[in-house]
């Protein structure tokens, strides 16, 4: 006796995995991985796939690792995480968007991936209908549809600037019977943003309606001409999910932070303790100094500022004309209709034949993104201008 549940049936064929499981891959880890596979073979490769800044954890985040280290053993904190961080995210919304917060509001997580978990337990039953825009994260579809939830899909374009409008919203609540609808503003491939205005509109029709609003503002902060707003500063009904990976520049520290209403934060607690426990304590320690970083993170902005003004330059004078109006995130999110009706083979190509990593459009928009590839502009402005130059020269070719 091994005491191991045995894996295979009767017949001998083995037990296959949960249904749940068979969801697709988040396409731009694969290209990470072919990419970190030719770097292995010896080839540069210029990242422009992943969204990740080049730049380490404010130096206030990483001293006070280090002194941590040296006089705290570091164990479990709350499940909602340190009460000081806490504090700290709520004063945060007094800084940034003069919203009054209750540090018992926020919840901390295991990066924003967590607090996706969280939110969509929380907030739905198996069954129940998420309105999603596209292109959008791929991830939220995927988590939902492991979660035996389902994604509906809001087709958002051009003539909306890639976001969704208050009608659409609308329409899918009376045809689809959507519970919720979450919309990252800035977005991610697109990096557009909701007016105020709309974002307002929005809020109307979800509270007519009966539905939860999730915002995903992950990429505030990160702006180049009018502020993020907080959904926050119009509603106290909705969930806000944030995180420290992009505008702190802490990607791989994997802490987050939720902002939900009063009656969600013992339910949202409870599954805290259950899946996750606590949020890593060490991540906490550092996201608490990063708040002290504010200058050198400002910095790292300025450096995201300058290269989008550069691709957006260069870019077209590699053929890479049509891009979708960036307002804030680190992406510019390119038609290549005009090369390729296959954006993964041609993604795929651009890595082997020009050392330039992109993230095929398939993945942020199952239906059109054939037509896309996004280009991520966080890692260094020497990088990116010389990956414009090879874009230059291999197009020339196509």
């Amino acid at each position: 006796m091994t005491g191991r549940c045995d894996q295979t049936r009767e017949d001998g064929v083995p037990r296959p995995p949960s249904k749940r499981s068979a969801i697709a891959s988040f396409i731009v880890m694969d290209v990470m991985r072919a990419a970190a596979a030719r770097e292995a073979a010896g080839h540069r490769v210029i990242h422009m796939e992943v969204g990740q800044p080049g730049t380490p954890a404010p130096a206030t985040a990483r001293a006070a690792v280090e002194r941590a280290m040296a006089t705290d053993n570091l164990g479990y904190t709350l499940a909602l995480g340190m009460p000081s961080l806490r504090e700290r995210i709520a004063k945060h919304y007094s800084d940034w968007y003069g919203v009054e917060l209750s540090p018992e509001r926020v919840v901390v997580t295991n990066g924003s991936s967590a607090a996706f978990v969280l939110t969509f337990l929380a907030l739905f039953d198996a069954g129940e209908r998420v309105a999603l825009p596209s292109p959008g994260y791929p991830c939220y579809r995927h988590i939902l549809t492991a979660l035996g939830q389902q994604p509906v899909i809001i087709e958002a374009d051009e003539s909306s600037r890639w976001m969704p409008t208050p009608d659409q919203i609308e329409a899918a609540s009376a045809r689809d019977h959507i519970a919720g609808v979450l919309i990252a503003s800035p977005a991610n491939p697109t990096g557009t943003m909701l007016e105020p205005q709309r974002l307002k509109d929005i809020l109307k029709v979800c509270r007519r309606r009966g539905l939860w609003f999730i915002s995903d503002e992950i990429y505030h902060g990160l702006t180049y001409g009018m502020p993020a707003e907080t959904a926050l500063k119009h509603s106290d009904g909705v969930v806000v999910i944030n995180s420290f990976s992009k505008y702190f520049s802490m990607t791989g520290w994997r802490v987050g932070w939720m902002v939900v209403p009063e009656e969600l934060v013992r339910p949202v607690e409870r599954l805290a303790q259950n899946l996750y426990i606590a949020p890593p304590t060490v991540s906490q320690v550092a996201a608490l100094a990063a708040f002290d970083g504010i200058e050198e993170l400002e910095a790292n902005r300025r450096v995201y500022a300058a290269n989008r003004d550069l691709l957006l330059r260069e870019l077209a004078r590699a053929g890479f004309e049509e891009i979708v109006p960036a307002d804030g995130a680190f992406y510019l999110y390119a038609d290549v209709s005009r090369f390729t009706d296959d954006s993964l083979a041609f993604a795929k190509l651009m890595l082997e034949e020009t050392g330039v990593a992109t993230t095929p459009g398939v993945d942020f928009d199952e239906a059109r993104g054939r037509h896309f590839i996004r280009f991520s502009y966080a890692g260094t402005t020497a990088d990116m201008a010389e990956a414009a130059e090879r874009l230059k020269g291999w197009t020339r070719l196509k």
